[in-house]
C-alpha cells in the first residue's frame, strides 16, 4: 500500500512539472515529462509494484537470487579454467582435427614436378609452380 501511494505521488509531481513546462511553451519537453510521470502509475496499475514489494521481502526470492548468483559464479569459474587450459573444448577438438589433417596432407603431397622448359614463345606462359607459389607461402605462413 505504501509503494502504491509513493508511486502515485511521484506521478502527480511529474504531471505538475509537465504542466509548468507546457505553460512555458516547451510542449515537446512537457509531453516527454508527462510520459515519464505516467510510468509509476502504470506500474501500480499492472500489479508490478505489488509483486516487486512482495519479492523484496520474501526469503524464498532472496534464496533464488543466491542460487542464480552461485550459478553465475560457476559459469565464470569454468570459463577461467578453460582459458588457462588453452581454450574451449570445441576449439581444442578443432585444432586437433586440423593438426591431423596437416599431418595427413604432408604425407599425401607428392614432390613437385620439374618445371617445363619455355616453349617457342620465349617463356610467355607462366610455369605451373609459379602460379601456386604465393598460395603455398600463405598456407605455410598459417601452418597449413
Amino acid at each position: 500500500m505504501l509503494a502504491e501511494t509513493i508511486c502515485s505521488a511521484v506521478s502527480a509531481a511529474g504531471l505538475g512539472i509537465a504542466a509548468i513546462t507546457a505553460y512555458r511553451r516547451r510542449f515537446l519537453a512537457a509531453v516527454r515529462v508527462a510520459a515519464y510521470a505516467l510510468v509509476p502509475v502504470g506500474l501500480v496499475m499492472t500489479g508490478l509494484v505489488k509483486w516487486l514489494a512482495g519479492t523484496a521481502f520474501s526469503p524464498v526470492a532472496w534464496a533464488g537470487f543466491a542460487v542464480l548468483g552461485l550459478s553465475w559464479l560457476l559459469f565464470l569459474t569454468t570459463r577461467a579454467v578453460e582459458r588457462r587450459r588453452g581454450g574451449a573444448p570445441r576449439a581444442r577438438r578443432g585444432e586437433r582435427a586440423a593438426e591431423k589433417g596437416r599431418q595427413d596432407g604432408r604425407a599425401a603431397v607428392a614432390p613437385a614436378a620439374p618445371a617445363p622448359s619455355p616453349g617457342p614463345a620465349g617463356g610467355a606462359t607462366a610455369k605451373p609452380a609459379d602460379d601456386f607459389s604465393d598460395i603455398e607461402a600463405i598456407l605455410k605462413k598459417h601452418g597449413i
